[in-house]
């Protein structure tokens, strides 16, 4: 995985272009990296690392989204930081694969797209804890999708569509700064 540094100087780069909105997040990211050595595992109780994948088509006028089963929730794809990702980057890459099917895909701008903390609830044998979500922007014209099983439902949906279907602030956001 990517040394503490690296993350941080990732998000310095992000910081860079952040809406003033989103600086805290940035910043209260940067210092839980720095904190704790093992930023992504999910050994780490108080919450990790994630990274996830924001992926629209060209026209940039649908993007992928999940029902997700546990958090019953619709979101974009992604989810824990494996021990053998190279990087978060990697990561996102992997996790879009792993929950849509999707291959074919480029990275629509270098470094991270965005960034989110969330509650995660308690579940068995993990208490409550945080996701501190690393977010890339891919793009595919790859339109076939195949449901995995962490999911009740996986589709292409318009910004309008996606507006019906979630008032979650962090996807309404990406929504903002990628679709027409």
């Amino acid at each position: 995985m990517q040394s503490q540094q690296s993350v941080v100087e990732l998000l310095q780069q992000y910081l860079v272009n952040a809406a003033e909105t989103e600086h805290s997040t940035v910043r209260t990211i940067q210092e839980f990296v720095q904190q704790q050595p093992a930023y992504w595992s999910r050994s780490t109780l108080v919450g990790h690392l994630t990274a996830s994948a924001w992926i629209t088509n060209a026209a940039r006028d649908k993007a992928v989204l999940l029902h997700h089963r546990k958090l019953d929730i619709w979101v974009q794809p992604g989810g824990h930081i494996d021990d053998q990702d190279q990087s978060l980057l990697l990561a996102s890459q992997r996790e879009a694969n792993e929950e849509t099917g999707l291959q074919d895909f480029k990275l629509v701008m270098q470094g991270i797209f965005d960034v989110d903390i969330h509650p995660i609830p308690a579940r068995k044998d993990e208490p409550a804890h945080e996701h501190l979500d690393i977010r890339f922007w891919f793009e595919t014209a790859d339109e076939n999708l195949v449901l995995s099983d962490e999911s009740n439902d996986l589709c292409w949906l318009s910004k309008e569509q996606i507006m019906a279907k979630t008032n979650e602030e962090s996807v309404l956001r990406m929504v903002r700064k990628s679709m027409v």
